[in-house]
């Protein structure tokens, strides 16, 4: 069986990325197509990789001003040619579910979620773009146009799969389509359980939906250091609003990453996501997360074991927990085994029983 993967755009590295090398790796010899190739903003990641793109990529300023483009890209999904495969892996959370295929060829799907700025985020979205005001008069037209290509394009998936329960009841909502879960797969490091030092972490790209700005204001108040790990639209804002007992460490190798995890008192998880894969890391360290209650979360922390949850999006609520948090009162040794629920051998258990029950070998 001829396999080959799809993604929306490789331009940066995160958790939807992270699920697209491990389907590589399972899949090794099978091209991954995709709209978009970034390899300056991902520098060796995908190097050694078959990487088939679109005609976006030839466009002036395709690769770095590609939302410019986006009423092209329902075009630029169906113009993608996969003959040749029996199998079509797709890994998304925007357009490349709508590939046209033979109807000889399967078609499943690994939702990360609906696209957001169609569909659950599509208001933020709009009031959150910067002027013009032309450009806000004309983008619903747009943003229209797209919804009813993406609900058609969604009818082309034969299997969905999605990242938790909480992806499956969007998918539901706005596909009318059934999906099975299967968690992502999550790295386990091989780390030594370390002491706690003074400080809560907060890892995430420094963008709005992400809700850094309420953990800077809730450290703020509180006057207890928190380091933040990551980058983003967002920075020179950010930083201007942190106070001294705030660290923004910037980018940082996955060595690094695990290493601040495994001293942290607990991670701080402000944001609503799909699933959540760095909470999931700073449990495999053996740290607690103190975690909005919603979304993927609810499905990753265990309460009393692995985390707790603060129940608004405030920086008051979010303040009120850390306050109350006593990171003696978790053990290490549970924290990580609620984590090894989420391992890598367990995403490939569970996706190819998956294909099994499909009768997809």
């Amino acid at each position: 069986m001829k396999v080959a993967l799809a993604h929306d755009h490789l331009n940066q590295i995160g958790g939807a990325e992270r699920v697209l090398s491990e389907f590589h790796n399972m899949y090794p010899e099978a091209p991954v197509f995709t709209l978009l190739y970034d390899q300056a903003a991902v520098g060796n990641y995908f190097s050694d990789w078959d990487i088939k793109t679109s005609f976006l990529s030839k466009l002036p300023g395709g690769i770095r001003w590609f939302k410019w483009y986006v009423w092209l890209m329902p075009t630029a999904v169906e113009q993608l040619d996969l003959s040749g495969y029996d199998l079509v892996i797709t890994s998304a959370s925007a357009f490349i579910k709508g590939l046209i295929v033979k109807p000889e060829v399967i078609n499943i799907c690994y939702c990360h979620t609906p696209t957001r700025y169609l569909w659950s985020d599509s208001h933020q979205y709009t009031s959150d773009l910067p002027e013009p005001k032309l450009i806000k008069k004309f983008l619903p037209l747009i943003l229209n146009y797209l919804r009813q290509w993406d609900y058609v394009a969604s009818q082309r998936v034969d299997y969905y799969v999605a990242n938790s329960q909480f992806v499956a009841r969007r998918i539901q909502k706005y596909y009318q389509r059934q999906a099975r879960v299967i968690y992502p797969p999550v790295y386990m490091p091989s780390i030594k359980l370390q002491e706690p030092e003074d400080y809560f972490l907060l890892i995430s790209r420094l963008r709005p939906y992400k809700r850094v700005d309420l953990a800077i204001k809730a450290f703020n108040k509180m006057n207890i250091p928190l380091k933040i790990i990551g980058t983003g639209e967002q920075e020179a804002s950010l930083r201007a609003l942190a106070k001294s007992n705030i660290e923004f460490l910037g980018h940082v190798s996955d060595e690094e990453k695990f290493y601040y995890l495994s001293r942290c008192q607990a991670l701080i998880h402000p944001q609503e996501e799909d699933f959540g894969i760095t909470a999931v890391e700073a449990n495999a360290c053996g740290r607690p997360v103190i975690a909005y209650g919603s979304g993927g979360a609810l499905e990753t922390i265990k309460p009393d074991v692995s985390g707790c949850f603060f129940s608004e999006q405030s920086w008051e609520s979010l303040a009120d927990a850390v306050i109350h948090f006593r990171y003696q009162q978790y053990d290490p040794v549970a924290i990580q085994k609620q984590a090894e629920k989420f391992s890598i051998q367990k995403f490939r258990d569970n996706w190819y029983s998956y294909l099994s029950e499909l009768k997809i070998q």
